[in-house]
């Protein structure tokens, strides 16, 4: 079990990736990043104002983005591609697929915005299928972290990885629950809490949401385990395995549609030893325009919400 706290303090983690990929670029010449004319939302900005002849603004044109990082990693550079997440596996689908998963190339793409809580920007930029698309390519990685700490022990864990990965983040600041760093492997869940009567899978940022959900459970006599999986592919198969060995219930919960993405995943590794589970996530449906937390508040992706499913499952089964 790893320490996670539920604290006041908040943090971007677009932030937390431009200050790592500043450090990683002091660190290895063979960094570069590229952008599709958002490199001010999405942050790479500050890298490009620090390394101006590692840093490419691709305008307008992502799938020519990810046809570029291909061939600069192909050259034997390790690239960073940034945008949306709904431009940067929607509209970039066949560029990642021919030109980045096939050839298994050291691209890492690493997507802001992704999720509901994109917010006033509505459906047509809250991204809640990336993972499905992504988890499906061969030599793919993906993986979706918790908090600014972790979002900072992701960007050089990946740049040392060899081959494709996929990293979603949002828009908005989110808690930050790690206080330390140096936890995070690819392929590899966490422990953040123990208990015997549910466990509860989160990803991203609504590990944070789990973790607040563990406490109302708690004030009712539910002991739940709470399991923070950054890695959505690999997954970790034995840690999934043995939480629903030892509960007989969980509960997945994923900023993302409950069709293709962590709940997929966590149902594929028990499927020879099935439990009874339920996802919280998006019930496929797109979003709509709103603020972040409302928007949260009315699809389900809240502690309460968590909380009320975990409960009526326990009591169910």
């Amino acid at each position: 079990m790893i320490n996670a706290k539920l604290t006041d303090k908040m943090r971007n983690l677009r932030d937390a990736y431009s200050s790592a990929l500043i450090e990683l670029g002091y660190k290895n010449p063979d960094i570069v990043v590229l952008d599709a004319d958002l490199a001010l939302s999405t942050k790479t900005k500050r890298f490009g104002t620090v390394f101006p002849d590692r840093f490419f603004d691709m305008g307008i044109a992502e799938a020519n983005m990810m046809d570029v990082a291909a061939g600069l990693a192909a050259c034997g550079k390790i690239v960073f591609a940034s945008t949306f997440a709904v431009f940067a596996t929607g509209r970039c689908y066949d560029s990642i697929r021919q030109s980045i998963a096939y050839p298994e190339l050291n691209v890492k793409i690493v997507a802001t915005h992704a999720g509901i809580s994109v917010g006033g920007d509505g459906a047509s930029h809250q991204m809640l299928e990336d993972i499905a698309l992504m988890r499906v390519l061969p030599n793919m990685t993906v993986i979706a972290p918790a908090d600014a700490t972790e979002m900072e022990d992701v960007v050089p864990t990946i740049a040392e990885h060899e081959g494709p990965c996929y990293v979603r983040i949002g828009r908005a600041d989110a808690p930050i629950i790690f206080e330390t760093h140096g936890a995070f492997r690819i392929g590899k869940g966490y422990v953040l809490r123990r208990g015997d009567d549910v466990a509860i899978i989160a990803t991203g940022t609504l590990t944070a949401e789990a973790l607040k959900a563990h406490e109302l459970l708690e004030k009712k006599g539910i002991e739940a385990m709470v399991i923070h999986m950054p890695t959505i592919k690999p997954i970790d198969k034995r840690l999934v395995r043995r939480a629903a060995r030892r509960t007989g219930r969980i509960i997945t919960c994923e900023e993302h549609s409950v069709i293709g993405g962590l709940g997929d995943a966590v149902a594929m590794a028990i499927q020879d030893e099935p439990v009874p589970m339920v996802r919280v996530g998006i019930n496929d449906v797109f979003g709509e325009s709103g603020e972040a937390r409302e928007l949260m508040e009315k699809y389900g992706l809240t502690a309460e919400s968590i909380a009320r499913k975990a409960k009526k499952l326990v009591a169910k089964s």
